[in-house]
């Protein structure tokens, strides 16, 4: 990440937090943890370059973030910004949650592919791409 546009993870212990953001009301929220945040970063940096306002927030803990006061979580998932995208190499059960009625949840909810993880993730829909495509979709 540049670090203009990395907002450093002084929430992590939150349960969730925002890791880079374009406009302090996005037009799009990307959500993900652990390796399938560079996937939201580098959907980030192209919706950016198409002028839409996005922000990523990573989520390694659920049950975390829903013990943070509600001033914290709607500071990190603003109400006012339906258009959200969930990228988990797993399933996409749960995702829900976080992303309301609106929401695009990208994950595997299958089981049994063997190959190395870039052919999964392109055959399986967990691409740049693919991010970048659903968060237009959402708007």
């Amino acid at each position: 990440l540049d670090r203009s546009e990395f907002n450093g993870a002084e929430g992590v212990h939150q349960g969730a937090y925002v890791l880079t953001k374009d406009a302090e009301e996005p037009q799009v929220i990307l959500i993900s943890s652990g390796t399938e945040l560079a996937l939201a970063v580098e959907a980030f940096r192209i919706l950016k370059q198409e002028g839409i306002a996005a922000r990523v927030v990573s989520m390694p803990c659920w049950e975390q973030f829903e013990r943070q006061d509600e001033d914290y979580r709607e500071r990190v998932l603003p109400s006012s910004c339906e258009a959200r995208v969930s990228i988990e190499a797993g399933s996409t059960f749960g995702w829900e949650r976080w992303l309301g009625l609106k929401g695009k949840a990208i994950g595997l909810d299958q089981y049994g592919a063997s190959a190395p993880a870039t052919v999964l993730y392109r055959h399986f829909g967990l691409t740049t791409d693919a991010v970048v495509a659903a968060a237009k979709k959402q708007l």
